[in-house]
């Protein structure tokens, strides 16, 4: 799949087995498509905690 370059930034980033593994776990419980969007779900749960 294409990435938008006007509204999208392409990182690359490497996980621990242990994390990638929780991250996996999350987005198989969450019903998410793919580990990008449940990646991208963690971050902003995260920053929005951080908020508060």
């Amino acid at each position: 799949m294409a990435v938008d370059k006007e509204n999208n930034m392409q990182v690359l980033v490497a996980f621990p087995n242990e994390l990638l593994e929780k991250v996996e776990d999350f987005q198989f419980a969450n019903r998410i498509q793919n580990r990008s969007e449940a990646v991208r779900e963690l971050i902003r749960r995260g920053l929005e905690g951080d908020e508060n």
